[in-house]
């Protein structure tokens, strides 16, 4: 309405009322933005790293199953996106398990054989025959003998191959020297289990380092401190001193359990006098201690 020349005395440019008309127009039409999905805690990204890194072999589907056991709904496109971000890619892609794994998962399937010497007072050499499981570190004495040929060997042999052959995980692994008392008849024992020969190197005892730790145990614990007559004194020593090494001392490997493990005790309040007992074995070279009842 005012004529055109006038027009500068408006305060406002018609780009500007226009541009404060579109405001108010979006301010009353346009409604808060709801979100599709909401973002999964920090805590939940971690636990599917975990799983992926822990679990190389399990896909996205399997990760998102696990959670969904553990009560968390999350699906497989986030699982996907949470591990491309870290640089882990689909099953199979993933690096494998490492050394320390891998001999955790094989440990429970070896077991090692050795022998060792004991002279007795009369200057006898008798040799003995072991074999030791690696997981549990649990001993079978396989006998005693001052002519360690390879039917002896070979007959000692069968008997703890039958003896193993009731365990829960078959032996797949046995790990020797090349001690030439190890026959080919003594291989095929184990070979008929399933169960598959490993020779350790040439003059490196640390190959067999679990089976050499029992011998320096037997020794430092029993054999160095009595006077061996006979194989009959011998074998009942042995005999006595596996059973303790298997039912009553503790090692470290095992969290301080025997190999046999430990029954289930309650826990002591010291509310009361507990009152402990010593049971002497070997004639008082081996102390065994539990509750009294």
């Amino acid at each position: 309405m005012l004529p055109r020349v006038r027009w500068t005395s408006f305060l406002v440019t018609p780009s500007t009322l226009l541009r404060w008309h579109r405001r108010l127009v979006a301010n009353r039409w346009t409604y808060a933005r709801q979100p599709g999905r909401p973002p999964i805690s920090q805590e939940i990204r971690a636990l599917i790293v975990r799983l992926a890194r822990e679990n190389p072999r399990w896909g996205y589907q399997h990760i998102v199953g696990e959670l969904k056991g553990l009560g968390i709904a999350v699906s497989a496109t986030t699982a996907r996106k949470v591990l491309r971000e870290q640089q882990l890619g689909p099953a199979g892609t993933r690096g494998g398990p490492s050394w320390r794994e891998f001999l955790r998962a094989q440990v429970k399937n070896v077991i090692a054989t050795d022998f060792f010497t004991v002279d007795t007072m009369w200057f006898q050499r008798l040799y003995v025959l072991f074999f030791i499981e690696i997981a549990s570190r649990r001993v079978h004495l396989a006998g005693c003998t001052s002519q360690p040929n390879g039917e002896w060997v070979t007959q000692q042999a069968r008997q703890v191959a039958w003896t193993v052959a009731e365990r829960a995980d078959p032996v797949r692994f046995l790990i020797r020297d090349h001690d030439r008392k190890f026959t080919d008849s003594f291989d095929a024992v184990f070979q008929t289990q399933g169960a598959r020969t490993i020779r350790t190197p040439i003059q490196v005892p640390e190959a067999n380092g679990i089976a050499e730790r029992f011998v320096r145990t037997v020794r430092s614990e029993c054999l160095d401190w009595l006077l061996i007559v006979n194989r009959r004194r011998l074998e009942r020593t042995l005999t006595v001193f596996v059973d303790h090494y298997n039912g009553y001392r503790p090692h470290r490997s095992l969290d301080l359990a025997p190999p046999n493990g430990r029954p289930a005790i309650e826990n002591w309040a010291g509310t009361r006098p507990m009152a402990v007992k010593r049971r002497d074995r070997l004639g008082g070279l081996l102390h065994e201690y539990e509750r009294a009842a």
